[in-house]
């Protein structure tokens, strides 16, 4: 390398870290003799640590492959679908397998890869002989041999040539942008330098949510989670936090995001209620369009993360609500006449319109026995898993539904969930699969069946290109060809910005829903503050009621000094009780509930004690449609929220916020009505009995809720 290439990389290194920016080039074009307005082209600036660049004719372009010359793939002025036919030549069969594989990865000195010394990256596997999704004595429990779940960093990225991704830890918007700019170094050392896509799920929500399925929060602006963005019914704001939280995410170097569910809610008891947008397609398709222009842009670019929207076609149908994690809830049915298209599909529909980079299907399989028939031609579902459906994936969702994007398989469908291909083994399961129309397989970290699957004949190579194609567009798109580096200091002061979490305040007061409210008792007004002692008591599992109390009166005590917060019962004029139910393990032959009890973490009794003695605010953290009957009857004021801040919620009981939140989902009446919920149809079309009615007549169902009434002038 010579000595000024030398001096201009290393004017671009500042305190480990690559400064990105961009030049902007206007030039002048003539047509027929009349001069056109001057147009702008955006030309990148490179960003490299050990790969030449090449200066041709006074543009600059990365020499990736060190051949001396400028290969198409490498020209940024040439059209992306020109470069990605290029360097899907130049590709082995084995760095195209590779690509094709999307699996956890771990930071060193985090939890799963403690010690690491000199570097952030994590230098060994993570490997697993255990299913953590299965129970003792079930075919898919133990592994032999090993899985890989998450690769070394170096081994994977040169080795075994992935490309792909997820991000499993929380560290500071610092340290993470430090440790992908690390691994996008590895990537840039190979033979071709294609770099690594960073994945996550969800990072900027609250609330408790099943099966960690939000990797981190806090770190980042922290907003309201989905079922209370869906309560807000206010899409320009949802579109606002997806353009927040994408310059969050990209400033780090994440670029792709495992989200958001466009499942509808059919079924009160599954677990995953939580990250959906409720129960109602038209809601949910609103929000899934907006979420999805807001972290993606009106096209995919450089200040983008591209989305996978799941799960498709709809995880919301489900029996008795177990989930396809486990065995024993791993099919989907739909008892109910054309359930599947009038309430599964649309959102989906509405995420393909918003561009949705791709589609991830779910782990269950479409039951026959459990169904009436849902298909346009009347003809019987294959009853295997969706990822592995060529009629659902190939035919309803990209010949029907038009779908351009690649298909992401939902995680370990190979080794821990091959449902409806169990008999299969694992290179027949990668060709059953991939032959389906997915194009990128979850949840392992070697690549070695897919390639046997591939050199035995069960996938020809062709379709292994067209996947890979669909990938590299992906990662031209978003610019990571030019500029996969990023300012680990710019990247913390985006995160610490205050205006990005004063937006997501206003979001989670308006994600607050009033279900209730006798005599007026709220707001609790400035004229009667003085008079009011509040007792404040949080309910849920084991301990944590007490921990969070303390800091519920914490932040009580330190936004609002004005109220008076007491210690005991005895001494208070008012009480604020804060439910936080814990859903119910999945387990077989167990039922699911989501009745208010020990089990779920709520103390019944103690809670109907204090609205005995005191008028009680009763605040509900509603992850799923919990049975609130026996604690709701004897409140004042009951609310409904989805993962608030504390902050906000004082905002809405003191008034200086009225209410506007409207329920996403129908509360049930009782464990009857939820007996005869049919699993795949959402409250608000059940029979009218479903829905649960407080003692004042009002039905809580979709899109209830009260606000203060305004005084008279």
């Amino acid at each position: 390398m010579g000595l000024l290439k030398k001096i201009k990389k290393a004017a671009l290194l500042t305190a480990g870290a690559l400064m990105l920016s961009s030049l902007v080039i206007p030039y002048v074009s003539a047509e027929s003799g009349n001069a056109k307005k001057a147009e702008v082209k955006t030309v990148p600036q490179l960003s490299v640590t050990s790969k030449d660049i090449l200066k041709i004719k006074g543009k600059e372009y990365k020499d990736l492959n060190d051949n001396g010359k400028l290969d198409k793939y490498e020209d940024w002025d040439l059209p992306v679908n020109v470069r990605v036919k290029d360097l899907v030549k130049q590709m082995s069969l084995e760095e195209k397998a590779g690509m094709m594989l999307i699996s956890s990865h771990y930071m060193g000195n985090s939890r799963t890869c403690p010690d690491t010394v000199g570097s952030l990256t994590c230098e060994q596997d993570t490997e697993t002989t255990i299913n953590r999704w299965s129970v003792p004595g079930q075919q898919f429990y133990e592994f032999n041999p090993p899985i890989v779940e998450a690769s070394a960093a170096t081994k994977g990225i040169q080795e075994r040539n992935l490309r792909y991704l997820i991000i499993r830890d929380n560290p500071s918007a610092k340290d993470l942008a430090t440790w992908i700019n690390e691994l996008q170094k590895i990537a840039e050392d190979t033979r071709l330098g294609i770099p690594v896509v960073m994945t996550s799920n969800p990072r900027n929500h609250a609330g408790n949510l099943a099966f960690g399925f939000s990797e981190a929060s806090g770190q980042f602006s922290v907003w309201p989670g989905e079922l209370g963005l869906a309560a807000t019914r206010d899409a320009k704001l949802v579109k606002e936090f997806g353009q927040i939280a994408a310059k969050e995410w990209t400033s780090t170097g994440i670029r792709k995001g495992y989200m958001y569910m466009a499942d509808v809610v059919t079924d009160p008891l599954w677990n995953r209620i939580n990250g959906t947008f409720g129960e109602h397609p038209d809601l949910a398709s609103e929000m899934i369009y907006a979420v999805i222009k807001g972290f993606q842009g009106e096209e995919l670019g450089t200040d983008s993360v591209s989305l996978t929207t799941k799960h498709f076609p709809g995880g919301g149908a489900r029996q008795d609500g177990h989930d396809p994690h486990y065995e024993w809830g791993k099919f989907n049915p739909y008892p109910t006449k054309d359930s599947l298209y009038k309430y599964h599909i649309p959102s989906f529909k509405a995420a393909i319109a918003a561009g949705t980079t791709s589609i991830m299907p779910y782990y269950a399989y479409p039951s026959n026995d459990n169904s009436v028939p849902q298909l346009k031609n009347g003809e019987e579902f294959e009853e295997v898993g969706f990822a592995y459906n060529k009629r659902l994936i190939t035919d309803l969702l990209r010949k029907e539904l038009k779908f351009q994007g690649y298909v992401n398989s939902d995680t370990s469908i190979i080794y821990s969930m091959p449902w409806g291909v169990e008999n299969l083994t694992k290179p027949e399961r990668y060709a059953k699969a991939i032959n389906a129309g997915t194009d990128i397989v979850s949840g392992e970290a070697d690549p070695t069946d897919l390639i046997k699957a591939v050199k035995d004949g069960l996938i020809k190579e062709k379709r292994i290109d067209e996947a890979v194609t669909r990938l590299l567009t992906e990662m031209m798109e978003l610019g990571l060809f030019e500029n996969p580096y990023v300012n680990p200091d710019k990247a913390q002061q985006i995160a610490d910005n205050p205006a990005s979490q004063a937006k997501a305040d206003e979001a989670h007061r308006k994600s607050i829903v009033l279900l209730r409210n006798d005599q007026d008792t709220l707001p609790l007004k400035d004229e009667n503050i003085q008079t009011i002692k509040l007792y404040v008591e949080v309910f849920s599992s084991g301990t944590s009621g007490s921990t969070r109390t303390a800091d519920l009166k914490k932040s009580i005590k330190g936004y609002d000094p004005s109220i008076q917060v007491v210690d005991n019962l005895e001494d208070a004029t008012h009480a604020l009780v804060y439910a936080i139910p814990n859903t119910v393990a999945d387990r077989p032959g167990t039922p699911l509930s989501v009745a208010l009890n020990a089990e779920t973490g709520i103390n019944v009794e103690r809670i109907k004690e204090i609205e005995a003695k005191v008028p009680t605010i009763l605040t509900v953290n509603m992850t799923s449609p919990w049975l609130i009957g026996e604690i709701e009857e004897n409140a004042v004021a009951t609310l409904a929220v989805f993962g608030v801040k504390a902050e906000a919620l004082v905002d809405v009981i003191r008034g200086k916020f009225a209410p506007t939140g409207k329920l996403p989902f129908t509360i049930p009446a009782d464990q009857e009505a939820i007996n005869n919920n049919n699993g795949d149809v959402p409250g608000y079309d059940e029979d009218p009995s479903y829905v649960y009615r407080d003692k004042n007549g009002n039905a809580y169902g979709f899109d209830f809720g009260l606000t203060y009434k305004k005084k008279n002038k």
